[in-house]
């Protein structure tokens, strides 16, 4: 192995053990399905590497990530092959009753809800990386998060929140 091929997967190994996480919960978010997630991560990782992208900073390689793992997220549901399967039953389940209940009124949101609720609470991001990764406007990312607080409270019901 020569000291390129070296450098190459240290570097390979450095952005899949910083953002691996991040792809996971967001494809999962959005999908739903482990299997398909696993599908979602690999095309990810894969389209990341072979384009071999320059990034002007680590915020803008996160940014380019983020936006990746949505829109192939939006293919797959888009694609003839999901409108000719059945779903198996194969979702995370979680240890307590309540945060079950809180993902699954998460994930029977509109997806322009769902996204920035997940990008909010799950992986941290201010309403500003939101807007830059969704490139939207920050009025858009924060009527976004209300409505979808709001819809997530009523679903959920007021002793959910007590």
């Amino acid at each position: 192995m020569n000291l390129e091929s070296l450098r190459t997967s240290e570097s390979i190994n450095e952005v899949i053990n910083l953002y691996s996480n991040m792809v996971y919960r967001i494809a999962l978010s959005m999908l739903k399905s482990k299997t398909n997630v696993d599908d979602i991560y690999q095309d990810v990782f894969y389209s990341y590497f072979k384009k071999r992208r320059v990034f002007a900073s680590e915020e803008h390689r996160k940014y380019w990530i983020i936006r990746t793992t949505i829109n192939t997220c939006k293919k797959y549901w888009q694609s003839a092959w999901l409108k000719k399967t059945v779903p198996l039953n194969d979702n995370f389940i979680y240890e307590k009753k309540e945060e079950n209940l809180l993902k699954e009124k998460i994930n029977e949101l509109p997806y322009k809800y769902k996204i920035v609720i997940h990008l909010f609470y799950f992986e941290d991001m201010s309403i500003k990386e939101i807007s830059k990764s969704l490139v939207l406007n920050e009025g858009t990312i924060r009527m976004q998060l209300t409505r979808g607080r709001r819809i997530l409270k009523e679903n959920l019901g007021g002793d959910f929140f007590d």
